[in-house]
């Protein structure tokens, strides 16, 4: 017979995200939802415990022997031992509950809880973090293995650089930026764009003038094989007023700090200095950060209802590809039908 705290285990099991803030370390972040999730669970109502037999004297009887017992050592001796033995014969079956069960005894029912992290986030960044509880571990290995893509948002700043490439390092250069504009900002960006989609392209290791290479397209699928350098595939600016801007990023197999040494790149091409003031994660996969969880809806609630989302959200996206593929695979016999 499972327990109340074996069935709110088996509604954790799968995927949901959180949002990590700046400043607060990513073993951080996953202790506290490990804790969290143990005390969620332990603190429901523990099991009846289980009873055995024994053979217990009526209390009043033993009372009653006690009180009439005198000296051990006397005539009246003989009386009192066969006082006792009444009481002994007079011992009944009762069930008893076993104590050695009690919680108080072994502890909590669950004590260690897995919780995996996805593609982790630094110290100084901040955004979406992907957990996994149970066996959602197996699902978050093979989204690494997979080309999943992920949105990031970059604060900049033009007119120093660090050793670092962030606002918070030994600062080793300053440069003027009054004769950058929007215009050489966007020429720049197109560029190292093309250049990261010429090596898209080549980490591929897919013919490009064949038919799976334009439905990979297509579909939004075509990518690396396994691991490969740090690739964009989407950077455009969504804000310009100098010395200050705002980047948004779509990349593969990043690390935050790359993403920092983009930004001092983009200020060099403009014959300037840049350093990166804030990484803030807006997507990891099917993950948005309307999906995420803040700090104060870390609770095993909350995390049962992402956990369902996710779940729900993953069978639509398998319903409408499956009837998607029958579709076209209706329309293609069709076609064969009448061009005969």
């Amino acid at each position: 017979m499972t327990t109340s705290a074996v069935r709110l285990y088996r509604k954790l099991d799968g995927l949901f995200c959180v949002y990590k803030p700046a400043g607060v370390h990513w073993k951080l972040v996953r202790d506290t939802i490990e804790t969290t999730i143990l005390k969620g669970i332990n603190a429901l109502p523990a099991p009846s415990l289980p009873k055995e037999v024994r053979f217990l004297p009526p209390s009043s009887a033993v009372a009653a022997a006690e009180r009439a017992a005198p000296s051990p050592s006397g005539p009246e001796t003989t009386a009192v031992t066969r006082t006792e033995t009444n009481v002994v014969a007079r011992r009944t079956p009762t069930w008893v509950p076993v104590l050695s069960k009690h919680p108080l005894v072994t502890g909590p029912e669950y004590r260690r809880v897995r919780v995996a992290v996805g593609h982790r986030l630094d110290a100084f960044s901040s955004g979406v973090l992907v957990l996994a509880v149970g066996n959602g571990t197996k699902v978050l290995n093979e989204a690494h293995t997979s080309a999943v893509t992920r949105d990031y948002t970059l604060e900049g700043e033009f007119g120093t650089a660090t050793d670092d490439f962030s606002h918070q390092g030994r600062v080793l250069e300053r440069a003027t930026f009054g004769h950058i504009t929007l215009e050489k900002m966007d020429r720049v960006l197109a560029m190292l764009q093309g250049a990261n989609q010429k090596a898209l392209l080549m980490y591929s290791n897919v013919d490009m003038k064949s038919q799976e290479a334009y439905e990979l397209a297509a579909h939004g699928l075509l990518g690396p094989e396994g691991k490969s350098h740090p690739i964009l595939t989407g950077l455009r600016c969504t804000h310009f007023q100098p010395p200050n801007f705002t980047l948004e990023v779509r990349c593969l197999n990043e690390t935050q700090k790359y993403l920092r040494k983009i930004v001092h790149e983009i200020g060099l091409e403009l014959r300037s200095t840049a350093v990166c003031k804030g990484v803030r994660r807006t997507r990891d996969g099917p993950f948005t950060v309307e999906d995420a969880l803040t700090h104060h809806q870390w609770t095993s609630d909350d995390i049962i209802k992402a956990v369902r989302h996710y779940h729900a959200t993953k069978k639509s996206k398998r319903k409408m590809t499956t009837d998607k593929l029958t579709a076209t695979s209706a329309s293609q016999t069709g076609e064969e039908r009448s061009a005969l």
